[in-house]
């Protein structure tokens, strides 16, 4: 039996995703925070006949994603789960306030949508069963079109990744900006680590970015301001805008239908398209780079825990 591990579970995208991972046969780890909503998505899976396990983990805390990967190989050293085919770092939040920061110090966007899965892949990398695939959620908001310039969404503003990973200081950002670059930043960030991660993993892995189409109105926005939540809600209701109903299907279908069997490289589905990313999300010395700074926060934070 194939098993899944999806973080992210409980909500929108990942909870529809969750879903259809179970509607196509496959056992389920769930990384997430423990409570009433971890528990209700488990039964709804299980009650699709698979099994579950739920593993608590605040992604905020490099030390839970740590203790998380610790669980999953217990589960998979002990054969209580079948082999690990598939990966899917779907988790993912837009901090309203770039001076907060994460329990290891760092800016609380990167640190969940980016740092958090690094770690977590790296930890369980070796647990993979080939053949397997990791999947990454992103987004092309690194990049303004015209209808992101029409909208204020901040395209990604690269700078080293550790300057990235530091909180804000001073007073705060008036604004979406702020936290909209810094989304943007880790999603940027999401696109490299995938290119430098299919070229350092085996060949049994395949390494991939699921965009999900934009999908104004859902859980991702619930720090920012009420009435940029409340304009999401209502672009939401247009028709032919993305949905987690339509997308989460689409995802789970990447991470174990055979018609991706082949999708590799970092390669970016938007929904359900192969798209070619903007050149600026191809930068062999930015990728390179951000392999070396993130074994370096991680790293830091390792010692200080």
């Amino acid at each position: 039996m194939t098993t899944t591990l999806i973080t992210g579970p409980t909500r929108g995208l990942g909870r529809a995703a969750t879903l259809a991972l179970a509607d196509r046969g496959s056992d389920l780890l769930l990384v997430g925070r423990a409570g009433k909503a971890l528990s209700e998505v488990a039964g709804e899976a299980r009650a699709r006949g698979v099994q579950v396990h739920e593993i608590g983990c605040d992604l905020s805390r490099l030390a839970d994603v740590r203790a998380a990967a610790v669980a999953v190989r217990e589960l998979l050293d002990s054969g209580a789960v079948g082999p690990l085919r598939a990966l899917v770092a779907n988790a993912g939040l837009m901090s309203a306030d770039t001076r907060a920061a994460s329990a290891d110090g760092y800016e609380m966007t990167f640190a969940v949508n980016y740092l958090a899965h690094a770690q977590l892949i790296g930890d369980l990398l070796p647990s993979l069963a080939a053949p397997a695939r990791v999947v990454l959620v992103g987004s092309n908001t690194y990049s303004a079109n015209i209808w992101r310039r029409m909208l204020r969404v901040p395209e990604a503003q690269w700078r080293d990744p550790v300057a990235i990973a530091e909180p804000a200081t001073g007073a705060a950002s008036p604004g979406f900006t702020a936290s909209g670059v810094a989304y943007s930043n880790a999603k940027l960030a999401i696109i490299y680590y995938a290119h430098e991660l299919q070229r350092r993993v085996g060949p049994g892995v395949n390494v991939s970015v699921f965009e999900p189409g934009w999908m104004p109105g859902t859980a991702l926005s619930r720090g920012a301001p009420e009435a940029m939540q409340a304009m999401g809600r209502a672009l939401g209701r247009i028709p032919g805008v993305s949905t987690p109903v339509r997308s989460g299907p689409a995802l789970a279908s990447v991470a174990l239908d055979d018609r991706w069997a082949g999708l590799r490289d970092g390669a970016f589905v938007v929904v359900d398209q192969v798209t070619e990313v903007r050149p600026v999300a191809n930068d062999r010395a930015r990728e390179s780079r951000l392999w070396e700074a993130t074994a370096e926060l991680l790293g830091s934070a390792a010692r200080r825990a």
